[in-house]
């Protein structure tokens, strides 16, 4: 039986620069760095996002960018303070996609290695319901 999520990786080029880019937008505390040491396949680090145990490995950044991503919920109160926090790093940002009004609002954005981030507002109830009524965009 599944009883949540252990962890999530990400194999990212430059592990300071991903850590710059982890704690300046969602405030990730740094919990562990191997420094030169290797117990996995790389160096490495973790980070607690709220609880979430988030891991970055030093390795090749993506080839390509994709639409995979992580999604991470926010208030709709702090959505701006998110906003503000992205554009401070100068990462691309993608434009937003066309959405019911009822399912929240997002922010895509890459970091240095090509994987796409996502700040969202709204819950999987909400767009269920919000979808339900909707004509297909």
């Amino acid at each position: 039986m599944i009883e949540g999520l252990s962890h999530i990786t990400f194999i990212v080029s430059d592990l300071e620069q991903m850590t710059t880019f982890l704690t300046s937008i969602f405030d990730a505390k740094e919990i562990y760095s191997s420094g030169k040491r290797e117990y996995s396949i790389s160096k490495e680090k973790f980070f607690s996002i709220n609880g979430l145990w988030l891991v970055i490995m030093e390795g090749k950044s993506l080839p390509e960018k994709t639409y995979n991503h992580l999604a991470l919920k926010v208030a709709e109160a702090d959505f701006e303070k998110y906003v503000n926090r992205v554009h401070s790093l100068g990462v691309e940002i993608l434009e937003g996609r066309n959405r019911i009004n009822e399912e929240g609002r997002s922010l895509y954005f890459f970091d240095y290695d090509n994987h796409l981030f996502e700040l969202h507002t709204g819950t999987l109830k909400q767009r269920l319901k919000s979808y339900k009524g909707a004509s297909p965009i």
